[in-house]
């Protein structure tokens, strides 16, 4: 029997840096390379997406993060201009004290943007929409 042909799966974290700050990667590469995005990427075979929303985040940002919550599952199927994606995302703050942010893999750039801010900003793929239903940003 055939497999079936399905979205690919991926994850995205919104990281609160403090509470007055999120981790914003510019993307290294493209669809919205030089853009704004959250931390994230495909799952891998045999890993939950938990386990890779904490490795993205670790590989993108060096941030070790624990996962506080789930934020939603986002399938629209134009998200992603590479192909149908579903992405579940979490809401992340870093595992220590000690988390130092620095650009890394996929990430040309990390920022730490107030929340203040995020609403002013250009962000690839549905990530503002992901930033908002997270409920952070003042109404």
């Amino acid at each position: 029997m055939p497999r079936p042909k399905t979205p690919l799966l991926t994850v995205d974290a919104v990281i609160l840096y403090d509470p007055n700050h999120i981790v914003l990667i510019k993307r290294k590469n493209p669809p919205f390379q030089g853009e704004y995005a959250l931390p994230g990427g495909f799952v891998d075979m045999g890993e939950t997406v938990e386990a890779a929303c904490i490795r993205e985040s670790k590989e993108e940002t060096n941030i070790k993060v624990k996962i506080r919550q789930l934020i939603g599952v986002f399938s629209e199927p134009e998200r992603d201009p590479r192909g149908h994606t579903v992405s579940i995302a979490f809401l992340c703050e870093p595992a220590t004290e000690k988390e130092k942010p620095k650009a890394q893999d996929d990430a040309a750039y990390l920022e730490l943007i107030p929340l203040d801010k995020v609403l002013n900003l250009k962000l690839a793929f549905d990530h503002l929409k992901i930033i908002k239903k997270a409920n952070l940003l003042k109404k």
